[in-house]
């Protein structure tokens, strides 16, 4: 049994530049991108016209859900998208002096489980939000379209699977090639012949044959987008819902780097937050430290406390947590880069938290050995480094 399939995939006719925008997570504290985008893109085709970024979401999204349903179905009567049955697209993606690789295909929903502890062939490396669930079901659960931004990485350290594809580029037939908007490099993407597709899948089964637990693929990015197609699928069982179309990446790709996710917190006392987090990791911690730099305004304070998790990010987090209940005024944002993170506290009541990640040797043994990290423990480069909508499918 295959685990990695071809898919009918949707691609726009023209118009490449405007059509592909970055994930519809990032930037949620900058809206100025997203006006920005909203310029370039105009009343052109896009995915922007088909997605709703993050930093939208509100208490009730029903307008712009019909809006975004409404535009799907008009793409798909109208002479938007070429099809390609069977496909599967190996993809560079060049971003600040590096290349990406990755093919995308899709995966049967069946072979995935978001519950921490799973031994799934697909799983969440970190815990899932449940609440975070449901707005996102509401934007799909109608749609007609889906796209992805799931980035699912595997472990593949002989280079045996995707790498051996950029030799061969050359005699496939082209997907497309072009500049992405707003700093996010260039991307090409190539048809894979129907007897590459097979070497691929083989290379993937040949990953987990001797494995005693048969993890094939780990959630890099996209992991509540993941869920959301999971949970609509359960909820329908509609046989186009079981799948979902995702790209796959090595995780031992050169140009893969773990950055860690920073935290901001809003409307926040920040001598109420630094005592109790304090005191809450003397009175639960062991014996080893972690450090964090705190930054308030253009003050920033060097603090070690007693470790309360493995990892930094879940020392910290699981304290936030606890707070929030406590505080429902607090509002968090999870930051990619140090810049951002300090320029968004320089306004009153906003504390900020830059700390160590963790290596991406290590993330298939944690999965193995502990099941999810804590959630938004790393990111896989910077915003403009996130996976651009392109590819479209349809699941209704």
């Amino acid at each position: 049994m295959k685990h990695f399939l071809p898919a009918d995939i949707l691609l726009p006719k023209k118009d490449f530049e405007t059509w592909s925008v970055v994930a519809c997570d990032q930037y949620t504290s900058e809206p100025d991108y997203w006006h920005d985008v909203e310029e370039t893109v105009g009343d052109k085709p896009s995915a922007l016209h088909i997605i709703l970024p993050e930093i939208y979401l509100s208490a009730d999204n029903s307008a712009r859900i019909e809006k975004i349903n409404a535009n799907m179905q008009a793409y798909l009567d109208g002479d938007v998208f070429d099809v390609y049955e069977n496909s599967m697209i190996y993809v560079e993606r060049e971003s600040n002096n590096t290349v990406r690789r990755g093919i995308v295909g899709m995966i049967d929903l069946e072979d995935y489980d978001y519950t921490k502890g799973s031994h799934a062939l697909i799983r969440a490396t970190e815990a899932t939000v449940l609440e975070r669930i449901p707005p996102r079901v509401q934007i799909r659960k109608d749609a007609p379209l889906e796209m992805p931004h799931i980035l699912l990485l595997i472990d593949d350290p002989a280079l045996s699977v995707i790498e051996p594809l950029a030799e061969k580029k050359d005699g496939f037939d082209r997907a497309y090639g072009f500049e992405l908007m707003k700093n996010g490099g260039h991307i090409d993407g190539f048809f894979l012949p129907a007897e590459v597709q097979e070497k691929v899948q083989n290379a993937l089964e040949a990953l987990i044959a001797d494995q005693d637990d048969k993890l094939l693929f780990a959630v890099g990015d996209g992991n509540h987008s993941l869920a959301t197609a999971k949970e609509c699928y359960n909820a329908t069982k509609n046989p186009l819902a079981r799948y979902a179309l995702v790209e796959i990446v090595n995780i031992h790709d050169q140009s893969i780097e773990f950055e860690p996710i920073y935290r901001v917190l809003f409307n926040v006392d920040r001598n109420d937050f630094m005592t109790k987090f304090i005191r809450y990791t003397e009175e639960n911690g062991g014996d080893s430290t972690q450090r964090f730099t705190v930054i308030d305004k253009d003050k920033e304070t060097e603090v070690a406390v007693k470790a309360t998790a493995k990892l930094p990010v879940g020392t910290l987090q699981t304290f936030i947590d606890g707070y929030m209940k406590d505080n429902p005024d607090v509002r968090i944002d999870y930051i990619h880069g140090t810049e951002v993170t300090r320029n968004l506290c320089k306004e009153d009541k906003t504390l900020g938290f830059i700390f160590e990640g963790m290596g991406k040797e290590d993330l298939f043994p944690a999965i193995v050995a502990d099941g999810s990290l804590p959630r938004k423990t790393f990111s896989m480069g910077h915003a403009e480094d996130k996976r651009y909508y392109i590819e479209a499918r349809k699941i209704k």
